[in-house]
């Protein structure tokens, strides 16, 4: 993927009203979903730029690499774009194998079954030992 020389590309999407756009990880590969997150412009073009996944986090009002504080970064592999140009699809690599919080390969790990949710795929890594802060 070469980097682009101005940001055209970037103004040809639908951003929302507050200038985000949902962008779905999903692993090389396997095409499993690994987690949904928000970009904004900056995000998108440091995740372009940087060839890893930069996301925007909505609760701390500022911009996420992938892995900063875990190590379990998002390598990227392609970018698309859905047909509305109002959704990112990244492809990546996992490193680490884990992408939740949780320490979990997915974020997608809850299974809705007889009416409740189940957690459904094991804990790789105990989150304290992932996040000592």
């Amino acid at each position: 993927m070469s980097e682009q020389t101005n940001n055209d590309w970037l103004e040809k999407l639908n951003w929302d009203d507050n200038g985000l756009l949902p962008a779905i990880a999903q692993e090389q590969g396997s095409s499993k979903v690994l987690c949904l997150a928000w970009m904004n412009r900056e995000a998108l073009a440091l995740t372009v730029k940087e060839q890893r996944a930069i996301y925007w986090s909505r609760s701390r009002q500022k911009l996420w690499r992938k892995g900063e504080e875990s190590g379990h970064v998002q390598q990227l592999r392609e970018i698309r774009v859905d047909c509305d140009l109002d959704v990112i699809l990244l492809s990546v690599i996992q490193d680490g194998d884990i992408a939740c919080h949780t320490g979990r390969h997915s974020c997608f790990y809850l299974k809705l079954e007889n009416q409740d949710w189940l957690a459904v795929d094991p804990v790789l890594k105990d989150p304290a030992l992932i996040y000592r802060k």
